[in-house]
């Protein structure tokens, strides 16, 4: 699936850029990010890998109101991440990163698979991820 296709079956729409929608998804990425490391510091492993990946979301999710788009489910998330880096304005493992936090919080909410190793890899990629869509939303995408 890409982009057309997202659009066409409503997975993604088209809106108006709106600053506050990016500000608002930015701090709720700050606020998933300190309840990650501290779920992490708390040695709830789970609660952080989970609080790991929607950091990632909402990151995203503000850069892709930046770019004028609003994902209806989660998974136009990377296909947008994979238009962006056909484009050269992101790096593939970014989107690795993205999918392997999909991927963990599935395992720790569904499957009850979660360690502190796979906690300490999602914090990581998270703060790496949040950053780096941060840094492109600041020069203009």
């Amino acid at each position: 699936m890409d982009i057309n296709e997202c659009l066409e079956k409503g997975y993604l729409i088209k809106i108006t850029k709106k600053d506050d929608l990016i500000k608002k998804e930015l701090e709720e990425s700050e606020y998933d990010i300190d309840r990650a490391r501290k779920a992490f510091d708390d040695e709830d492993f789970k609660w952080s890998i989970v609080m790991s990946y929607y950091t990632m979301f909402h990151s995203a999710r503000a850069l892709l109101f930046g770019l004028g788009f609003q994902e209806k489910r989660h998974f136009a998330i990377p296909i947008v991440l994979e238009y962006l880096n056909k484009k050269g304005k992101i790096e593939r493992k970014y989107i690795n990163y993205f999918n392997a936090a999909i991927s963990s919080r599935e395992d720790a909410d569904y499957h009850y698979t979660y360690s502190i190793r796979i906690a300490e890899d999602n914090l990581t990629i998270a703060e790496e991820f949040k950053e780096r869509i941060k840094e492109m939303i600041n020069n203009e995408l």
